[in-house]
């Protein structure tokens, strides 16, 4: 079984600007793209990873992986935190796309879909 991971990585808004230039440009003068593998989300500094990716956050991420909970709820109950914490949480990493919701019997489940978070570093 070959490993899902998400690459998160440290851009300027510079480079970040620069890429989707490229990008466009390559869309209009009709270039194929190439299909994304790995999901890939970038933030501007190190101390912006580390507010996204606290250990609390981190935490939630592994209890969903391993345990898969039913429900927010339950994710609650297994991470021993207050339920109002942890939907605020589950909420942040699904809006920056760590975290979906598969909704079935009027529940709402927390789901990865990879196994690895790989952080570059540029330097």
């Amino acid at each position: 079984m070959r490993v899902k991971k998400v690459k998160i990585g440290i851009k300027s808004v510079k480079d970040v600007f620069s890429d989707v230039k490229g990008t466009v440009n390559k869309i209009e003068s009709g270039e194929r793209l190439k299909p994304v593998t790995e999901p890939e989300m970038y933030f501007t500094s190190f101390e912006g990873v580390r507010k996204a990716l606290t250990p609390k956050r981190l935490e939630l991420l592994h209890i969903i992986k391993t345990e898969r909970p039913s429900s927010v709820n339950e994710l609650a109950r297994m991470a021993h935190r207050d339920i109002k914490n942890v939907t605020a949480d589950v909420k942040y990493l699904e809006q920056i796309g760590l975290i979906e919701k598969k909704t079935a019997d009027h529940k709402s489940r927390p789901v990865i879909n990879y196994d690895k978070i790989a952080l570059e570093i540029a330097v």
